[in-house]
């Protein structure tokens, strides 16, 4: 693998943050400290453009808000599937890092993006089974 992989939210969450912006900004010029009211819209853009995952030769990087973490492959042991969907790494320390941004139908572009390191040849179960409707 050459060039890091990097899965992000799309830059089209940031449409709702604007119009949150713009609703908010007649009672944010009310006042001199209403204007405070606008931290929450650059707040909630900062989220949507920080949040992420980054897979490289070293590992995998879950980013957050305020921080981040790397799980390097040797610490890697695996990928649990949340009752939501949501991916979970599972380290060798018997530790999980939640993949922020991440699903379960994003599972084959993460194997993709591992080089191998990850394999989902089998798909993954939904707890209750998969029932048709």
């Amino acid at each position: 693998m050459s060039s890091p992989a990097r899965f992000q939210m799309p830059r089209s969450a940031l449409i709702p943050v604007v119009v949150l912006a713009l609703c908010i900004l007649p009672t944010a010029a009310a006042t001199w400290w209403t204007l405070l009211l606008l931290l929450v819209p650059v707040a909630v853009a900062v989220a949507v453009l920080r949040r992420g995952v980054d897979v490289t030769d070293d590992g995998v990087t879950a980013r957050a808000v305020l921080g981040a973490r790397t799980v390097p492959w040797t610490e890697l042991a695996g990928i649990r599937v949340g009752e939501r969907g949501d991916l979970w790494l599972v380290t060798t320390a018997a530790t999980e890092v939640r993949l922020p941004v991440l699903r379960a139908r994003d599972l084959p572009a993460l194997a993709a993006a591992s080089g191998g390191r990850i394999d989902v040849s089998a798909p993954p179960s939904r707890p209750g089974g998969d029932r048709a409707q």
